[in-house]
């Protein structure tokens, strides 16, 4: 046998290179086809077929499929709560022994407008739970017990939100949402803060002069923006804004907000009056309105935490101080929320209050929702592009004259001189009289 191996290495070795070539591929193409016969042959033999096999929980999985939805049932919108108050009972025993699991049903709950949607999570879930008598126990019990007390349908509890104003309102705002969650990141300052400031201050304007601001909130769903004595959708005035720019350059005031801020509202030109005022009142582009609100905000929180007092957990303070300006923001213990006063409806309110209402409704927490830092720390300082973005952001729309709310003779006026793209004749205008910033 070795002899002919031999003999057979010899010969191999003895033929021409293309010949060698030649026998190489014959040999590789016949083990290849070999390969594909046999993997046919074991294939119609069945050798590999899966022939799979039946859920161990198909019962249990065939029971969730089958509870049914509410989506044909003609049900009023109290019964609709009644049911959804129910589930919320169940995932509460739910969250008592299975929290992470009772979480994500309670988030993907608040996405489905079918409260049995939550039945089908919870017995889906059920199926890897096995037996659990206590779990099911103290279910039954929190639905009975709710059960016990009649659904009632009322309004929101808050009544200045229960009018139309409101609804109107927060469309305006989520137009706006994106320039404000940007201006919360710029000033280091979480958003929903800047949008009680607004919520507050647009409320305000509504019920001074109701009669000219419903024609915007209410059909056309705009925000009011303010050229006269206070700008902007925020009412700014032009000292504070002004307070503003100098404590983010001053290291060595109470308001500093560190070096990652000194560039935040940096000017574009030398004529700083008119810039600021072309930033505020823009109709078209409110970024800077609400940069200047986060920074308000922002340095009224350091004042007093550097006194010894720490706000940053007390939006209703932080919305007064927004509103009764610097000069009035004096550290103390005990601070107590008020700020200028705001009629809606029959109730009298502050704006404080205003704001702290919105604050903890839950209204708008999809867009704006509470982070655990309010004000952020170590921001990385602005570089030329971050400043020249911002910038950017001034639109080119027409604007009052500045000063225009002094002039007295309103004949001498053009139509150029105080155009309004909501059609209002600021010389007509009587000026509201507040003392937010």
């Amino acid at each position: 046998m070795v002899k002919r191996l031999g003999i057979a290495w010899r010969l191999w070795r003895q033929r021409p290179w293309w010949r060698k070539a030649l026998n190489v591929a014959t040999l590789l193409f016949a083990l290849a086809g070999a390969a594909i016969i046999g993997a046919w042959g074991l294939y119609q033999l069945g050798v590999t077929n899966n022939g799979g096999a039946v859920d161990k929980n198909y019962r249990s999985l065939l029971a969730v499929s089958e509870i049914e939805g509410l989506k044909d049932a003609q049900l009023t919108q109290e019964q609709i709560d009644a049911e959804w108050a129910l589930r919320y009972a169940r995932l509460a025993a739910l969250a008592r022994y299975y929290p992470v699991n009772a979480r994500l049903i309670l988030n993907a709950a608040q996405h489905s407008d079918d409260p049995l949607a939550v039945d089908r999570m919870i017995e889906a879930a059920k199926v890897y739970m096995g037996e659990n008598a206590e779990l099911d126990k103290l279910g039954t019990l929190l639905c009975n017990t709710l059960q016990k007390v009649p659904q009632q349908q009322r309004g929101n509890v808050i009544p200045w939100m229960d009018g139309p104003e409101w609804p109107a309102l927060k469309q305006a705002i989520l137009r706006d949402s994106a320039l404000i969650r940007e201006a919360g990141r710029l000033s280091g300052v979480e958003p929903r803060l800047i949008v009680g400031c607004l919520v507050g201050e647009q409320i305000r304007l509504f019920n001074s002069k109701r009669e000219m601001f419903k024609k915007y909130l209410g059909p056309v769903k705009v925000l009011s923006v303010q050229s006269q004595f206070s700008y902007g959708v925020n009412g700014i005035k032009d000292f504070t804004a002004k307070a503003v720019e100098d404590h983010l350059k001053d290291p060595t005031s109470e308001y500093y907000m560190g070096p990652a801020y000194e560039h935040l509202l940096d000017f574009e030109t030398d004529d700083h009056v008119t810039e600021r005022y072309n930033r505020l009142v823009d109709y078209r582009n409110h970024l800077y309105s609400y940069l200047y609100t986060g920074c308000i905000l922002h340095q009224t929180m350091l004042q007093w935490r550097r006194a010894g007092y720490d706000i940053s957990d007390r939006p209703d303070v932080l919305f007064t101080l927004f509103n009764v300006g610097f000069s009035q923001s004096v550290p103390k213990a005990n601070p107590v929320p008020g700020g200028s006063h705001i009629t809606v409806g029959d109730t009298k309110y502050t704006f404080g209050a205003l704001g702290f209402d919105f604050y903890y409704s839950g209204e708008l927490a999809e867009t704006f929702p509470f982070q655990r830092e309010r004000f952020a720390t170590n921001q990385r300082p602005l570089t030329a592009e971050d400043v020249k973005r911002i910038q950017d952001n001034m639109s080119d729309c027409n604007r009052p004259e500045r000063g225009l709310e002094y002039r007295r003779d309103s004949a001498t006026a053009t139509p150029q001189e105080k155009p309004d793209p909501f059609g209002v004749d600021h010389e007509k205008v009587t000026p509201i009289e507040h003392t937010a910033q």
